[in-house]
């Protein structure tokens, strides 16, 4: 039996790293997408072709991670078949949209196909929470990125052109509709990113370590007035907690702007967002800085890094209207950038 599954890429509107330190994100999924073919075998050997990308790598299902490209395949089967979906291997297609590095969740999106091909191959009853979570434990253990459980959720429920309110504590969430006079445009900055290279686990442990120095489990909650108050805490936790604080509550008022139809402020939140994680966060770079400020400048309502940081895309709420002509003299005055996609309300 073959079984197809797609799922989108996702950009987050807003909400950079709260999902791992309690907080509310808003991530909309994208039409870019990654498409799986699970062909089960009942060996243990597993295939895995990448169309026009990485070509085929030849895995086992007792494979520990080896750094490789094919990772996320080796260790979504081998949580497919600990949750009982599969008996063995696989021969896995990819096809991919989804540009590598880009901070648009490709990684997620593949897991996320996988485990839900072998879901569909089994016939289980798995809900597609329980499928973001079994793809989040691929991610945390076997691959060693200590991510939050923003991306899988995001790219297991959403579907494109939906933003998605998410309580990451709890995982209650509702969509949000979108506006139709906005597009909210994806732009790669030309920087890719990879979020195992160590510098997203670094602002992963630094959290943990502000977590103890405040004496609170998770950041998000915490006043920001304490945190600016709070004696004897090292500046670089105190920064990163700030962040954190702030960046939880500029969801909640983005969600209310958004369906208040205040787009303006929409935007006002957007820009206070990139730059807590320019200053405070510390992920951006200037490369990132210049793109989103001549965002803009040339006339998006608001524009900010997205994704885990240190490269990737910008996302910018721009008037549907203007879009194409804003677009064209932003790439050309960034020819290493390029366009992604564009979500919006149907």
């Amino acid at each position: 039996m073959t079984v197809t599954v797609t799922s989108p890429g996702r950009v987050n509107l807003i909400g950079e790293h709260t999902d791992y330190n309690g907080g509310w994100v808003l991530p909309a999924a994208l039409s870019v997408s990654l498409t799986a073919t699970l062909m089960p075998r009942r060996d243990e050997r597993i295939s895995v072709s990448a169309r026009g990308f990485h070509g085929t790598a030849e895995r086992r299902l007792t494979d520990e991670r080896a750094d490789h490209w094919s990772d996320a395949a080796v260790g979504a089967l081998r949580e497919a078949r600990a949750l009982q979906l599969i008996d063995g291997g696989a021969d896995l297609v990819i096809r991919s949209t989804i540009p590598a590095g880009s901070g648009l969740s490709s990684s997620a999106a593949l897991i996320v196909a996988i485990l839900k091909a072998a879901r569909e191959y089994d016939g289980a009853d798995l809900s597609d929470t329980e499928i973001a979570l079994a793809a989040r434990r691929v991610e945390n253990d076997y691959i060693g990125v200590p991510c939050g459980i923003m991306d899988q959720m995001a790219v297991a429920i959403a579907k494109p052109g939906e933003a998605m309110a998410l309580d990451t504590a709890t995982l209650t969430h509702r969509i949000v509709k979108l506006p139709k006079s906005h597009d909210m445009a994806v732009i790669h900055s030309g920087r890719t990113r990879k979020l195992s290279d160590g510098r997203y686990a670094a602002r992963k442990e630094e959290c943990d370590a502000a977590k103890t120095a405040f004496g609170a489990s998770e950041l998000c909650l915490l006043e920001p007035a304490h945190i600016k108050g709070a004696a004897n805490i090292d500046e670089t936790l105190r920064r990163r907690a700030h962040h954190c604080a702030g960046e939880h509550r500029r969801v909640l008022a983005a969600v209310e702007a958004i369906e208040n139809g205040d787009i303006c402020q929409f935007g006002a939140l957007m820009n206070a967002s990139h730059a807590s994680m320019r200053d405070d966060f510390e992920i951006s770079l200037p490369s990132i800085d210049a793109l989103v400020d001549d965002a803009i400048r040339m006339g998006a309502v608001g524009a900010r890094l997205t994704g885990g940081g240190f490269g990737g895309c910008i996302v910018a709420c721009i008037a549907r209207d203007r879009r194409n002509e804003w677009q064209e003299k932003l790439l050309a005055a960034h020819p290493k950038a390029s366009f992604v996609d564009a979500v919006s309300a149907g």
